[in-house]
């Protein structure tokens, strides 16, 4: 198969839906500290993310993002954050906007690549030595390599791979089996590794049940007291 080939099918598996609810299990883990979280996810494509992290029923997070705008808060702590899209960038170690955002939730490239930059070959991985599509940039730098994974049966992400060397910088995104939903596949795992020098921060999603087209809000408000935050 043809990069362009290949590139266009992924666009063309992107996921139809007005709205999404689904329900998720989160590790996390730092240096500094480990939480396993239940989550709830919500999405009006291409306009809304909300998201609430709780344990035992009781919140510790609201997220909501927009295409403008990045804001939280934590009621451990009472404190909160609104800004732009450089919070995430920085976590992950590149630049990022809400569409990619909304892409890294689905399964779905958040890299737009141009075919005449890359190659593609087929890859036996694991165990099981199943078979992958891999994409690689024609020409890695020490500042930015890239390699992709694609699965050939729905064409939807498997693995992304961005290394920078020169600033000690790694992050992974693998996903597990995808289940099809409407005609749409859509992920039942996501893991996510992010290096920077000596840290290291490792997310694991796995989505319990995803609903298509509920009737659903995003309710947010800050709680009145809360500390501003700043990340630098």
């Amino acid at each position: 198969m043809s990069t362009k080939t290949l590139l266009n099918a992924n666009k063309a598996a992107s996921q139809e839906f007005n709205t999404l609810a689904a329900r998720m299990q989160v590790k996390y883990q730092t240096p500094q500290q480990s939480q396993s979280i239940t989550t709830s996810l919500r999405i009006q494509k291409d306009a809304i993310i909300w998201i609430k992290a709780s344990v035992f029923g009781v919140t510790l997070l609201k997220i909501l993002i927009t295409p403008q705008r990045v804001t939280f808060y934590e009621t451990i702590g009472d404190s909160y954050f609104e800004g732009d899209f450089s919070f995430i960038s920085d976590m992950l170690g590149i630049q990022i906007n809400f569409n990619q955002v909304q892409s890294l939730l689905l399964g779905s490239s958040i890299l737009d690549i141009k075919p005449s930059l890359v190659t593609t070959s087929t890859v036996l991985i694991g165990q099981e030595q199943s078979s992958k599509y891999r994409v690689t940039l024609k020409k890695q730098n020490l500042n930015y390599m890239l390699s992709m994974l694609f699965n050939p049966d729905n064409f939807m992400v498997h693995q992304l791979q961005i290394l920078q060397p020169q600033t000690q910088r790694n992050l992974l995104l693998q996903y597990g089996p995808y289940q099809e939903l409407e005609d749409n596949y859509y992920p039942t795992q996501l893991g996510i590794l992010a290096l920077e020098e000596q840290e290291k921060t490792s997310i694991f999603v796995r989505y319990k049940k995803i609903d298509l087209n509920p009737v659903v809000g995003f309710p947010f408000t800050i709680p009145k007291g809360y500390t501003k935050r700043s990340f630098k």
